[in-house]
């Protein structure tokens, strides 16, 4: 008769448990990646993009799924609770950062309830003003904004958005006071923009280089650390004297937390593989990436929480309260 000891020996294997045997055989099922947002939107043309890609190496499907609502929030609970095996994933950008800052009360952490994989790529935005503008600079326009304060106004397309963001930020750098206009989208801030009822639009790359050389607007900066291969002439926000003001929207893939390591790092190994030189890396650009970054577990993990630290920073000193 085997003894105690050994009968325990042959069935500590049945008590492993399951998210340590899920580690050597993820993925066994089709993978969800939660989209925070509505289809259609540049993020979620990006995950859409990714999950395809990524499809084929996993050898499981990769579904994006629309959760949308609380600017972001309610899909980002969602995965938050999920079970930590890797089948369920988030894909957002800039807005995971301040929305910690942002809401007074969330279902959840960002900072310690979900962990960033990967961070996939980084875009600029264009600091855009009437054609018929007297301002043929940044400078001009800065003195022009101090001269009035709340005099000119600025597009947001609402609170914790890209619009509303990167005008905060350039505000507090340029010391200037200025009133904020809110919209729908930036389809109809350009609407305005267009027609000299609008002072400023700061929107992101791929809308705004076009009307920009079509000469339906004035392009001043653009907001990245680097000049634009598709504006070449145009300066960098910091070449124009507001280094603290430099800005790029960018997107994230994130676990639940305590999703087992060896998960995560197969994970981001896979999605670097598909944003490596190939058709995915090409599109990026072509919609306006400036970096396709695809960074390690623990440096996205760093990337998030200076970007958490950063904008806290600026809606505090914006005078934004947490709804």
């Amino acid at each position: 008769m085997p003894s105690r000891r050994a009968m325990l020996a042959l069935s500590l294997p049945s008590l492993a448990p399951p998210l340590a045997r899920a580690q050597g055989e993820w993925p066994s099922q089709p993978i969800r990646m939660v989209m925070p947002y509505a289809a259609g939107g540049p993020t979620d043309v990006i995950a859409r993009l990714l999950a395809d890609a990524l499809s084929p190496r996993l050898g499981q499907r990769v579904v994006v799924e629309n959760r949308t609502g609380a600017g972001g929030n309610i899909g980002a609970a969602s995965v938050a609770r999920a079970v930590p095996d890797g089948h369920t994933l988030l894909f957002t950008n800039t807005g995971h950062a301040v929305n910690r800052a942002l809401y007074a009360r969330l279902d959840y952490d960002p900072a310690t309830d979900l962990t960033p994989v990967t961070i996939i790529a980084e875009s600029p935005m264009v600091l855009l003003v009437p054609a018929a503008s007297p301002d043929r600079g940044l400078a001009d326009f800065v003195a022009r904004a101090r001269a009035r304060p709340e005099g000119l106004s600025y597009a947001s397309a609402g609170a914790g958005g890209a619009l509303q963001l990167v005008s905060l930020l350039f505000l507090q750098a340029a010391g200037i006071r200025m009133t904020e206009v809110s919209y729908r989208g930036s389809a109809p801030a350009y609407q305005d923009l267009l027609a000299g009822r609008l002072d400023m639009l700061y929107d992101a790359g791929p809308s705004a280089f076009p009307v920009a050389l079509a000469g339906q607007a004035r392009a001043l900066v653009v907001s990245g650390p680097a000049r634009s291969p598709v504006m070449p002439d145009l300066p960098t926000i910091a070449e124009a004297g507001f280094p603290a003001a430099t800005f790029s929207v960018w997107q994230v893939v994130l676990a639940p937390a305590r999703t087992p390591p060896l998960v995560l790092e197969r994970l981001q190994r896979e999605i670097a593989a598909v944003l490596g030189d190939g058709p995915l890396r090409a599109r990026l650009i072509e919609m306006g990436a400036e970096r396709v970054l695809a960074n390690s577990v623990p440096e996205a993990g760093q990337y998030v929480t200076a970007e958490m630290t950063r904008w806290a920073h600026v809606l505090r000193e914006a005078g934004v309260q947490p709804q």
